[in-house]
């Protein structure tokens, strides 16, 4: 299973599906490590705007912070 984290610039909003090719990311074999990778990015200055997997899993910008504020929410979705 691969996911992969895009990230940005601050201020960088959301991205269409045809944009991603524009953005950096970095791909993980489990949600947790993306979802490490993605509080790493954020607290760094950067921002991610979206982790999508393999399996479907598709989070945007809201989603992912919502995600690191509250990590039990994101275990529910998952499950």
């Amino acid at each position: 299973m691969r996911y992969r984290v895009y990230i940005g610039p601050p201020g960088s909003e959301a991205i269409a599906p045809l944009e991603k090719d524009q953005f950096l990311f970095k791909e993980f074999t489990s949600l947790d490590d993306a979802l490490g990778w993605a509080r790493y990015v954020n607290k760094s200055g950067r921002v991610t705007l979206a982790i999508d997997g393999d399996d479907g899993t598709n989070l945007r910008k809201r989603e992912i912070a919502a995600a690191l504020n509250h990590p039990d929410e994101i275990a529910h979705r998952a499950a």
